[in-house]
């Protein structure tokens, strides 16, 4: 799957989530819960929504690393097949 492959389905999954979120002005750099106001439901919502759409583990224990965007795509990037 290629980078531009996997942000769609990053961004289409929380879109399902967050429907209100205008995708164009997230930036890449900032923390990503703050900028769509996700609550911790909301997260982990999303979350499951990655796991259950690219077949891709995300335990608990490595939530933390995935702030931003940028966090989301590399972590997912590294373990999609």
């Amino acid at each position: 799957m290629t980078q531009d492959e996997l942000r769609k389905v990053v961004l289409a999954t929380l879109l399902l989530i967050a429907p209100e979120v205008e995708v164009d002005e997230l930036r890449v750099d900032k923390p990503l819960r703050n900028q769509v106001d996700l609550d911790s439901m909301d997260w982990l919502n999303f979350l499951l929504g990655l796991h259950e759409k690219l077949v891709v583990d995300i335990p608990e224990a490595d939530y933390a690393k995935l702030v931003t965007l940028n966090d989301v795509l590399g972590y997912l990037g590294a373990r999609v097949r």
